[in-house]
Order: structure tokens, then C-alpha cells, then sequence
């Protein structure tokens, strides 16, 4: 580990990783929350959403719960991710991540977010829930 210590944002959303077919237009149901993404490549679409709106017959993977790097951070720092996902290996908490131009975000099964915010806790990370966004939300 770089030594680096974190500051993680919990967001209390449940959320969903959604697969699409390749093109695919974005549903209706795939409802933005604390996170909205797509990502698409020639062999699938991705989306990450609230979960509360995925269909049960939808190839999808929740209810997840977002932990995100407070930010902006630096394009230039390295092993933020190396910080954060090495205590979660050790306790064998599988994760999903992704990267914005801010921040990172790492989601985990809602049953191993407690498990998760200790883990960081443990090595000098702080974990607090997210507040909410004041210049999006009046």
C-alpha cells in the first residue's frame, strides 16, 4: 500500500450494474441516482443505475451500495485504487469500479457495506455518508 488515507463518501441508494446488448438504447426504467453510467463497447452496453426500476428479467447484478473517493482527485495520483481495493481483498469483498474524471467509485453488495467501511476504517480511511449535493438540490 502507498500509505495514502482516503476520504470515502457512502451513498444510501441501492443500485444495479445492467447488462445490455451490444447498441442497445438505454431503458426507460434505468433510473439516474448518486451514479448514472453507461458504458458501451462493441460486444455489450453497460449500466450502472438505481435499482429500484431494473426489471427482475434483466441480466443485472444488486442491490449494490456506492462508496466514492471525495474529490476532485488528481488525473496524476496512482494507487488510489490500490489503497482501497487491497483491504477488501483481504476480506474477500468482491467489488465493481469504475472512474469518472473526479473521482473513483467503488460499489460493493449492500450485505458487505458495513464490512467494506470497516475494512477502509481499519487503515486510516474515513467513511461518512454522502451529503447531498447542494448545487444540484436546493
Amino acid at each position: 500500500m502507498s500509505g495514502q488515507t482516503h476520504e470515502i463518501e457512502q451513498f444510501p441508494e441501492s443500485l444495479a450494474v445492467v447488462r445490455l446488448a451490444a447498441g442497445a438504447e438505454i431503458p426507460t426504467w434505468a433510473e439516474s441516482s448518486s451514479i448514472f453510467s453507461i458504458t458501451a463497447t462493441s460486444t455489450e452496453t453497460s449500466l450502472v443505475c438505481a435499482a429500484r426500476g431494473v426489471p427482475t428479467k434483466s441480466a443485472h447484478h444488486g442491490p449494490l451500495t456506492g462508496f466514492a473517493v471525495k474529490g476532485p482527485l488528481d488525473l496524476a495520483l496512482v494507487g488510489v485504487l490500490h489503497d482501497l481495493l487491497g483491504p477488501l481483498a483481504e476480506e474477500q469483498i468482491s467489488v465493481f469500479t469504475l472512474s469518472t474524471y473526479d473521482t473513483d467509485w467503488i460499489l460493493v453488495a449492500q450485505g458487505d457495506a458495513d464490512r467494506a467501511a470497516e475494512a477502509w476504517r481499519r487503515q486510516g480511511h474515513t467513511v461518512a455518508p454522502a451529503l447531498p449535493d447542494r448545487k444540484n438540490h436546493p
